[in-house]
Formats: C-alpha cells, sequence, structure tokens
C-alpha cells in the first residue's frame, strides 16, 4: 500500500422496515437493565478503511464502490461514508 491518504468511515444499517433481531435482543436486554425511554434499536456496523487516495472526492467514490460491490447488502441495507484525514 502507498503512503497514508484518507480515511472513510462506512457505516452499514439495515434499510426502514427490514426486520432487526440483533436490534429488538439489544433494546430488550437495555430494558431488562432498567432503561427506561429507549425506543427503537437497530444493529449495524461501521467499517473504517485506510486509502491510499489523497484527493477527498476520489476516497469518497472509491468507498462507495467498496460498500456497493461488498460492504453493504444493498437489497436490505444501506450505507454512509465519511472521509476523514
Amino acid at each position: 500500500m502507498n503512503a497514508p491518504g484518507l480515511k472513510a468511515i462506512v457505516t452499514v444499517m439495515l434499510k426502514p422496515g427490514v426486520l432487526d433481531p440483533q436490534g429488538k435482543a439489544i433494546g430488550h436486554a437495555l430494558q431488562t437493565l432498567g432503561f427506561e425511554g429507549v425506543g427503537e434499536v437497530r444493529a449495524g456496523k461501521v467499517i473504517e478503511l485506510e486509502l491510499s487516495e489523497h484527493d477527498p472526492a476520489q476516497a469518497r467514490a472509491v468507498a462507495e464502490d467498496m460498500a456497493r460491490r461488498l460492504l453493504a447488502n444493498t437489497v436490505i441495507e444501506g450505507f454512509h461514508v465519511e472521509i476523514a484525514s
């Protein structure tokens, strides 16, 4: 890999309306522990990628391509990409 460039943070979440059993289990456990006032809980994943790109627009394009092709199942999941230095 070349000299470190930018970092991409890809957040992958189930799309609204897709059943989230892990989120439901977390929500139930929080209630069992006495945490009140917690509404719907959705679970997802965060993936940090160190890229060799130095141009933020190009880094975003590469990370979005990675998310579409591998990191997210775009049938049931959406994703959001943030670029950091």
